[in-house]
């Protein structure tokens, strides 16, 4: 019987795992205006996430790098 529960506990364990890694990545996002307050801007996740660290974003023409962290 103890055989069976620990093939069972290893089942859910390798499933829980597999579901993990097809989930995107989300980070909250932010950027500091011209008066260094933080501007913050949401979460966003994938290739969004990538792009939005990558390229910044601009606001009323002007561009501000931005931030983004786990929450």
């Amino acid at each position: 019987m103890r055989i069976k529960t620990l093939s069972f506990l290893g089942a859910i364990a390798l499933f829980a795992f597999v579901s993990s890694c097809g989930k995107e990545e989300c980070h909250e996002c932010h950027y500091e205006d011209a008066n260094n307050n933080e501007v913050e801007l949401g979460e966003f996740c994938g290739d969004e996430l990538e792009n939005l660290e990558a390229n910044g974003t601009t606001v009323n023409g002007v561009k501000y790098d931005v931030h983004c962290h786990e929450h």
